[in-house]
């Protein structure tokens, strides 16, 4: 596992800023869920959303970054064989989950703006359960189809992994077998996953600005594209380094920028998302407060 091996002189700075943002990740992640499934007026829909978003960030960063601590740290910079598809598995799945989750969730905006009278009955507590169910058995269905196409891959007796976590692409690009048919899967299902999700997800924000503008108050028209403006940047980090990343498994592209954008939708994303979609909520911070007095 090459990983960030090609500077040895910054391991020690590696090791600490994955270190800081996996703690901040879960710290984040984990003060989010607590506060809302602790104060029955987060008890909604939205709220319901983000606690399975916080849950999804912590079981993403966990599949991925505390293997990267352990090869930053080790000298060998080994990782056995059952130890990357397990990896893979659980951090597809996380992955595929939450693509699905933010379209929900956009969803769910959609109808809160756009259909306020009838939110309640269309966002039961039942359709929003089948939802969340729905996304997680999704997700952990398109990550067992990529994990059992890739256990039928020979690999060769020496293995070099450029990347610092195991992931669908570069784990393709260390197969000894024809791969061509995992490629053609890997795009189909990004296809599906990622630009039919993000195209979902930006007709239901399209709807929403539409009904943000016809808004008569100046303050509440600000504050909702304030917080849409919001959204859109991180599920736009998330979909656009997914989409790059898994677009092109065969293509010829630069390690290093796979590294970077692989950084954002793992690593960056969870750390920002417990700021954009919860902490900046009065009412979050509101429970918050009652929570810590």
């Amino acid at each position: 596992m090459m990983g960030l091996s090609s500077h040895p002189e910054l391991q020690s700075l590696f090791f600490a800023i994955f270190f800081f943002i996996y703690i901040a990740a879960l710290l984040g992640n984990i003060t989010i869920t607590t506060i809302i499934t602790s104060d029955s007026r987060l008890h909604t829909p939205m709220y319901f959303f983000l606690v399975n978003l916080s849950v999804l960030d912590i079981c993403c960063t966990t599949a991925a970054i505390p293997k990267v601590l352990q090869i930053i740290e080790s000298k060998e910079k080994t990782m056995s064989y059952l130890e990357c598809m397990a990896q893979m598995c659980l951090f597809t799945s996380a992955l595929s989950t939450e693509l699905l989750l933010l379209t929900v969730m956009a969803y769910d905006r959609y109808v809160a703006i756009c259909h306020p009278l009838h939110y309640t009955t269309i966002m039961s507590r039942k359709t929003c359960v089948l939802l969340a169910a729905t996304v997680w058995i999704l997700g952990f269905s398109n990550s067992v189809m990529h994990t059992s196409l890739i256990l039928r891959l020979k690999f060769c007796q020496r293995n070099i992994i450029d990347h610092f976590f195991c992931e669908v692409p570069p784990v393709l690009k260390a197969a000894c077998s024809d791969t061509h048919l995992n490629n053609v899967i890997v795009i189909v299902a990004d296809v599906i996953l990622g630009m039919a999700c993000f195209t979902l997800t930006v007709i239901s924000y399209t709807y929403i600005i539409s009904a943000i503008l016809k808004i008569r108050s100046a303050d509440k028209k600000k504050k909702a594209f304030s917080t849409c403006a919001s959204h859109l940047t991180v599920v736009s980090l998330f979909y656009g380094g997914v989409i790059y990343t898994y677009i092109r498994p065969g293509s010829g592209n630069d390690p290093e920028t796979d590294k970077v954008m692989s950084a954002v939708y793992s690593i960056v994303s969870p750390v920002l998302n417990p700021i954009i979609y919860s902490l900046r909520n009065k009412e979050v911070i509101n429970a918050l407060k009652k929570l810590f007095p």
